[in-house]
């Protein structure tokens, strides 16, 4: 597969940037805009075909490299671990000092592992199992951050219950490079 193919199924043939150029023409349509005709190929219909040459692809030109990928997945999961750990074990502070964490703390906790799990799901397409990792990532970060997010923002944690499910899937994404 050549770098033009390869290009051409991340921006337009694969299945999620299907759905947003779709998405995008309806919303163009319904201002009043009139997209552009995309040519229907056998690339277009094929998506699937296109999908399993690219990926194990990428996969194998990491070659004796695939550790270093591995590595990462083991060192981006301790990572969310020992973060949910410190957040919730007071080892920094003695019981009398703990106190409600800042709406502002919780904030710019939960940007910094959307930004970090965001960088990370551009390796997704390097792993074994790419739309795996991908859905564990995004799913983690939508629950996880999202939940995190509402709280900062409104100071309402009846969604609180909802963040540990999102901190086992970013776990999970991570993970999942190594299998």
């Amino acid at each position: 597969m050549g770098m033009n193919d390869a290009v051409n199924y991340i921006l337009f043939n694969n299945p999620v940037s299907s759905g947003v150029w779709s998405m995008a023409a309806r919303g163009a349509k319904a201002v009043g805009l009139k997209p552009k005709a995309i040519p229907q190929t056998a690339a277009n219909h094929t998506t699937t075909t296109v999908a399993q040459q690219a990926y194990p692809e990428l996969w194998k030109l990491l070659g004796r490299n695939r550790h270093i990928i591995r590595l990462a997945g083991i060192s981006g999961a301790l990572a969310v671990v020992v973060g949910a750990i410190g957040a919730h074990y007071h080892f920094f502070t003695k019981d009398e000092d703990v106190q409600e964490r800042d709406p502002r703390q919780i904030f710019e906790m939960t940007n910094r592992y959307h930004f970090i799990h965001t960088l990370a799901l551009l390796a997704a397409p390097f792993a074994r199992r790419p739309y795996l990792t991908t859905a564990l990532m995004a799913s983690g970060m939508m629950v996880f951050c999202g939940s995190c997010y509402y709280i900062a923002f409104t100071n309402d944690r009846r969604v609180a219950k909802f963040t540990p499910m999102g901190g086992f899937l970013l776990i999970f994404a991570w993970l999942s490079f190594i299998i």
